[in-house]
């Protein structure tokens, strides 16, 4: 080992075989990594593309870098060579030769070529690390558009598609812009979709997210968020033209269950306003609920419906049928509702009435219908039951008297356990005398509810009044 020179102590032979050894697999693996990437598809596309916005920058910054990289190998192979000669000249090299090669490979270089500007020197160590830095750094801005171009761009294409289909869907269903949101929506959607498709090919590295602490090249994924808004916008727009074909196929039906309903609600109300005419007749009520008109508004929207069904304006029908239903099917329930509020007087008289025949049945079983008592009270109630106007509370009180007396009446006829005033067959049945009686509750609920039974408005032969 001889003196020190500028670059420290001179190399010997076997450190000089084994520094060129390791530059040149270096120097063969860097060349190789800058010919794959010379090759690269994503740099062939950067060249050749109308850039714009970050990818536009960005990408004028990695041509520079990339014109460095080969700047800085030239440099590296042009001192490796050098050395390379050096070596060659004698199998024992002589201490000049070691001394000069020492130099080239311990000493710094500057990095020489077209736009490079006057820096610091490297050693053969740097330039490979600076290559390798620059390498990665290029790689990453190429393999980042790439990996956007290869994959939102074509799913883009795939969306555009179906958009147009549901565009020739929405327009036989009469989705139009301006005359249905859906419409409107689609419109909105088809922009956003030709501007996303632009704005990805001219800028791909502004749809790029990198991974978060990821250091090698290429490390993130496609940014999808504007992508996946206007796939949910348009998916929302084929459920609701979806939805309006289907209003297309069932429309008639629809109408015509709609037009049942509202007719039954019409049939019902007209049976109640006759029925209060026949309650305020036949019963001395105080207060008649009055019985509402037919629903014209209802009427109305159901003639609109039927014409845009005839019109082919499915649009604007879903939405009128989907209104329409459950108001038809609560005026339906209002009518029945009024109905039995206006009859409720009749079905309590009828029930009155049902309590005083049952009675009476029991009296004559039981051979006391002669009672004078009894025969009074009868015809009393009766009276008051199969006249007309008739008193419903004046009634009802007949009748408990009634039923009071002949439970008194019955007592001496019972043998054995006490008997029940339903002939032993329990405390409660359609004939028992006592219900009302012994509890004094009143059989003319306030707002009842119920229709009149048949037959019971009959008034017998001898009655000289209708009731």
């Amino acid at each position: 080992m001889g003196p020190a020179g500028p670059t420290g102590p001179v190399m010997s032979r076997e450190e000089v075989d084994r520094a060129l050894e390791r530059l040149d697999a270096e120097h063969e693996a860097v060349e190789t990594s800058l010919l794959a990437l010379q090759d690269h598809a994503g740099r062939g596309l950067l060249e050749g593309a109308e850039l714009t916005g970050t990818t536009a920058r960005r990408w004028a910054g990695t041509e520079r870098d990339i014109t460095r990289l080969w700047n800085t190998f030239d440099t590296y192979t042009r001192v490796l060579g050098e050395a390379r000669e050096i070596r060659a000249r004698r199998r024992w090299p002589s201490r000049d030769d070691l001394t000069e090669l020492t130099a080239l490979l311990r000493g710094t270089h500057r990095v020489t070529g077209e736009g490079e500007e006057t820096g610091p020197g490297l050693t053969l160590s740097g330039l490979v690390d600076a290559m390798n830095s620059g390498y990665a750094q290029a790689l990453d801005v190429v393999v980042a558009a790439d990996t956007v171009w290869s994959a939102l761009p074509a799913r883009i294409d795939m969306l555009a598609a179906e958009l147009r289909r549901v565009r020739s869907l929405a327009r036989s269903a009469g989705v139009r812009p301006g005359e249905h949101p859906a419409g409107d929506d689609l419109e909105r959607t088809t922009r956003e979709l030709t501007a996303l498709r632009a704005e990805v090919i001219s800028d791909p590295l502004a749809f790029w997210a990198p991974a978060s602490g990821s250091s090698a090249p290429g490390g993130g994924r496609p940014d999808t968020a504007r992508y996946d808004r206007a796939a949910r916008a348009l998916e929302d727009v084929r459920r609701e033209v979806d939805a309006v074909l289907n209003v297309r196929q069932d429309a008639e039906a629809r109408l015509l269950a709609l037009r049942d309903v509202l007719s039954r609600a019409d049939r019902t109300l007209a049976e109640a306003r006759e029925a209060r005419g026949e309650v305020l007749a036949k019963i001395a009520a105080s207060e008649v609920p009055a019985v509402s008109g037919p629903p014209t508004a209802l009427h109305e929207q159901l003639s609109a419906a039927a014409e845009y069904r005839r019109r082919g304006q499915w649009h604007r029908l879903s939405p009128l049928l989907e209104s329409l239903e459950p108001r038809a099917e609560d005026e339906l329930e209002r009518a029945r509702a009024e109905l039995s509020a206006v009859t409720a007087p009749l079905a309590v008289r009828a029930e009155l009435r049902g309590r005083l025949d049952s009675c009476r049945a029991r009296v004559v079983r039981h051979g006391v219908g002669e009672d004078p008592v009894l025969a009074e009270r009868y015809d009393a109630a009766r009276r008051m039951l199969w006249s007309a106007p008739c008193d419903l509370r004046a009634a009802e009180d007949a009748v408990l008297r009634y039923q009071g007396s002949v439970q008194e009446a019955l007592v001496p006829h019972r043998s054995g356990p006490p008997e029940t005033m339903n002939g032993g067959h329990g405390a409660a049945g359609p004939e028992s005398v006592t219900d009302g009686a012994e509890t004094g509750v009143s059989v003319v609920p306030e707002g009842a509810v119920a229709h009149e039974a048949p037959g019971h408005d009959r008034v017998p032969a001898q009655d000289k009044e209708g009731a």
